[in-house]
């Protein structure tokens, strides 16, 4: 359009945009930016937009690693379900940043440090990672750390009873334990940087995707309900894989404990994803700021912190030891612990339905009955090969039947409306923080999602309370919450521009605007409201 003018300033970290002259049926929509210039703009966080008149203002983070500081930007806008985008030449003033201080910016959102005007206060420990200060060394050891607290977490306890049964099962051999925990070892700190990889080339690639993203999907949900219904069957008895298997399959893990052990290690990662520890949040939100060599050191040294209780035990002469000798007890004791899968699959159920509604719940509980079916067909000890064909024959064409059913019922976007407001909470947007805070009152946000384990447990005990809740109202504190369960490319950018790649995350905006607070990922009642009671 000849009408079209652009111009941008470097401020704070950020390419603060103006551009006029754009098409009349574009006013007032949500424009896309795509700059033909690469390594300037972090394309994997949205920008801040508004219009103001006839002008489109836009907030653009800059890339951590930028290599350029170009004095014009050839860009192009397009607007949704328009035939054709406008082509600008953004004349950029104002003096660009040294090359990685766009990391440490306030203006990315990660301005939680102490002391800043408006923040309301010191920010609690870890925020500190937020305002760019935290530093290779110290990623490290906050990520070790975040990892070693993480096997406190509700949502590894599956896992622990696992490797529980497989400490009873060697008992009295320091050798066998001390190889069981460097494979299980192996095992965590190999997936994690497996998922760290993947994680940090979606990103490169533009995904709007942070810390959990796979149970972000109602299919991989899915998935682990189903993984996690059949280990419970295994140890519950109803079920023996060497039955259903051939004899070189059925005996791999006698013949190799290690890689046993290993996969040990592969499941705790996958079911710890939903829950995030101390010091996890602020590691995790640098790394993701990081060339890719060092973000998968701080995503390494996760994994051995998360493995290090595990190798410590497996080393420790007197555990051997004190455990009881392998017996007749333990076909009790394995049976005792299919029950924390089952309580695992309960949760996955209910998570699902958060996503996708009631509909895709009863499927996947249908599918379950099936899958139960076929692997006490084709696994119970007392069916004869006859039986058993047949039994295994039955049970796939009900799986069959039941995945017919479950697959296109996990589609659905029926839990979406679960977003909505809940009492006293609204649902979060970028728009509502401005306005509450330009209008003198003070935002309470909520970054959450229904397969946190953390942000569950925080909602219904501190945020629950009621000292809590009557120094939000004493305050007139606006809470809004982000409901991080399904993909929203708004949330994951805001999250960016906080410093962190995932949930929970607590921030308390003051009246009038400016860097936000930063609460720990563990909340407690003194620590709201104490922020509250810094307010202005």
């Amino acid at each position: 359009l000849p009408d079209a003018a652009a111009s941008a300033e470097v401020a704070a970290g950020a390419l603060k945009l103006r551009v006029t002259g754009l098409p009349p049926s574009w006013k007032g929509r949500e424009l896309a930016f795509f700059p033909e210039v690469g390594g300037v703009i972090h394309n994997a966080a949205l920008p801040r937009a508004r219009w103001d008149g006839e002008a489109w203002l836009a907030e653009l983070p800059l890339d951590p690693q930028r290599s350029a500081g170009p004095s014009t930007i050839p860009a192009v806008l397009t607007a949704p379900g328009a035939i054709a985008g406008v082509q600008i030449e953004v004349a950029v003033a104002g003096e660009w940043p040294a090359v990685g201080a766009a990391a440490a910016a306030p203006s990315s959102g990660a301005a939680a440090s102490a002391g800043q005007d408006g923040a309301g206060g010191p920010a609690p420990p870890g925020a500190a990672a937020a305002s760019g200060a935290l530093g290779l060394p110290l990623a490290l050891l906050f990520a070790v750390a975040g990892g070693a607290l993480l096997n406190l977490m509700p949502c590894v306890f599956p896992v622990l009873s696992l490797k529980v049964l497989g400490f009873a099962q060697h008992a009295g051999e320091r050798a066998r334990l001390l190889a069981g925990g460097l494979a299980y070892a192996a095992g965590v700190v190999v997936s994690f940087l497996a998922l760290a990889g993947l994680l940090l080339a979606l990103r490169a690639g533009g995904e709007q995707l942070g810390w959990g993203f796979q149970l972000q999907s109602p299919l991989v949900v899915a998935a682990l309900a189903a993984l996690f219904t059949i280990i419970g069957l295994n140890l519950a008895g109803v079920f023996e894989f060497g039955q259903m298997l051939p004899d070189r399959l059925a005996t791999m893990q006698l013949r190799h404990p290690l890689a046993d052990s290993a996969l040990t290690g592969v499941l705790a990662v996958a079911v710890a994803a939903p829950c995030t520890a101390p010091f996890m949040g602020a590691a995790l939100g640098f790394a993701v700021t990081l060339p890719a060599p060092q973000a998968l050191a701080v995503f390494g040294a996760l994994g051995i912190g998360m493995a290090l209780p595990y190798l410590a035990a497996s080393a420790w002469p007197a555990l051997a030891r004190a455990l009881p000798r392998p017996g007749p007890w333990m076909a009790t004791f394995k049976g005792l612990m299919a029950f924390p899968m089952f309580a695992t699959v309960v949760w996955l159920i209910w998570v699902l339905g958060q996503q996708a509604g009631i509909d895709a719940v009863a499927a996947l509980l249908g599918t379950l009955v099936a899958l139960a079916f076929l692997a006490w067909g084709l696994g119970g000890v007392a069916h004869a090969r006859r039986t058993r064909s047949a039994l295994g024959g039955v049970g796939a064409l009900l799986l069959a039947a039941a995945l017919a059913w479950t697959l296109p019922a996990l589609r659905s976007d029926a839990g979406a409306a679960m977003a909505a407001a809940d009492g006293d909470w609204q649902p979060w947007s970028a728009e509502r923080v401005a306005a509450a805070t330009g209008s003198g009152q003070a935002v309470f946000v909520d970054f959450t999602a229904a397969w946190c384990v953390t942000c569950q447990f925080n909602k219904r005990t501190t945020l629950a309370d009621a000292r809590v809740d009557a120094a939000f109202a004493e305050r007139r504190v606006l809470r809004l919450r982000a409901d991080w369960t399904r993909r929203d490319d708004a949330i994951t950018a805001e999250l960016a521009r906080l410093g962190r790649s995932g949930v929970p995350v607590y921030a308390l905006y003051a009246p009038g605007g400016g860097a936000p607070t930063l609460l720990s990922e563990i909340l407690s009642v003194d620590e709201v409201r104490g922020a509250l009671a810094a307010l202005p």
